[in-house]
């Protein structure tokens, strides 16, 4: 049973760049929107992916760490093509295909593969969370339900000086998670390899 790990914040907050220190043979890029990396890298991306390419991608299981960058426009780019379609099918449409991917990430791969996420976010009931259309996904699933670790993006500014963080559980204002321990702080850099073999550490898995 695969790991989905989602990471999620506004855009510019630094999801894309916390790709940065990954090897270039450890991680596969799965590019909804084929948006160029923020940084100079040599990362195996696949621009342009849609459900079937990735579920085709994680059914070889041929990496033990993928990245689904921008996975909200999977659902976006649905209800683009499908926008002049009237009634509720559409959006029923939308929520079982991301479900699908879901449920193809947690009992489709191997237990040592882990699977990030990237998605942007919205404002609900006064909190934080994973972009979404439409009401099924949120009111008949939650993802963040599906994912014991959920990440958020945060961005501070300190004169011309930008960083980019993580954070690690939630202050009540967002859906922020992780387990127990797994983590020393609240907040962490924005690194992405690091939470990658510091998620391997904690559950016993083999490093990448």
């Amino acid at each position: 049973m695969g790991l989905p790990v989602l990471i999620l914040g506004e855009s510019g907050s630094g999801k894309s760049a916390s790709l940065r220190n990954f090897p270039a043979d450890k991680v596969a890029v799965l590019n909804v929107a084929s948006k160029p990396l923020p940084f100079r890298s040599e990362l195996m991306v696949r621009n342009g992916v849609t459900y079937d390419s990735i579920n085709a991608s994680l059914k070889k299981n041929a990496m033990k760490a993928y990245v689904i960058d921008d996975a909200q426009y999977l659902m976006s780019f649905e209800f683009f093509a499908h926008a002049r379609e009237a009634g509720y099918q559409k959006y029923t449409n939308l929520g079982k295909n991301f479900y699908d991917m879901l449920e193809n990430i947690r009992v489709g791969t191997s237990n040592d593969t882990i699977v990030y996420l990237l998605s942007h976010i919205e404002q609900s009931d006064g909190k934080y969370k994973m972009k979404t259309i439409g009401k099924m996904l949120d009111e008949k699933l939650t993802i963040e339900g599906l994912c014991s670790i959920v990440l958020f993006c945060r961005t501070e500014a300190e004169g011309k000086v930008i960083r980019h963080k993580f954070i690690t559980q939630s202050d009540g204002t967002t859906t922020a998670k992780s387990p127990m321990e797994m983590f020393a702080d609240l907040e962490i850099d924005n690194d992405l390899y690091f939470v990658d073999r510091t998620i391997r550490e904690y559950y016993g898995l083999a490093q990448l």
